[in-house]
């Protein structure tokens, strides 16, 4: 599966795998926006909630665009890298009016907040049976 990030200057990239892998492996239809997910492309409409637990670890801010019709969300880490855990779901990647959205504004859609709520769970699930380091929701 293609990701798209740049690793961030302060941050070991095992680490970063780690907090990857914990919010692919979270990945369902609980936690999808998209009504006809599939296991065949697992990111497919996951790209706030999973954006929104990235920040939860790493901090920084939330990118928002328009890419193939559709609203996509990524993070914009504060040294400056970018991390997109969801880019595969598109063909082709052409980001159209990127804009900054806080943090508040995503979790103003009670669908969201409940999608969210869910991956944070399995990904704090995830994170405790592979022994890694959890962080307090932000």
């Amino acid at each position: 599966m293609s990701k798209s990030f740049q690793y961030p200057s302060e941050m070991d990239a095992e680490r970063l795998e780690q907090i990857l892998a914990a919010v692919e492996n979270s990945w369902s239809s609980e936690t999808t926006l998209d009504a006809n997910w599939n296991e065949t492309r697992p990111s497919s409409g996951q790209c706030a909630v999973s954006s929104l637990v990235i920040q939860d670890f790493l901090g920084g801010r939330l990118l928002r665009a328009t890419v193939s019709g559709i609203s996509h969300y990524w993070n914009l880490l504060p040294d400056g890298g970018e991390i997109d855990a969801t880019r595969d779901q598109f063909e082709t990647f052409e980001p159209l009016n990127v804009e900054e959205r806080s943090r508040e504004y995503v979790l103003s859609f009670p669908a969201t907040a409940e999608r969210y709520r869910s991956i944070r769970q399995s990904v704090d699930d995830y994170i405790r049976e592979n022994t890694y380091e959890t962080v307090e929701e932000k």
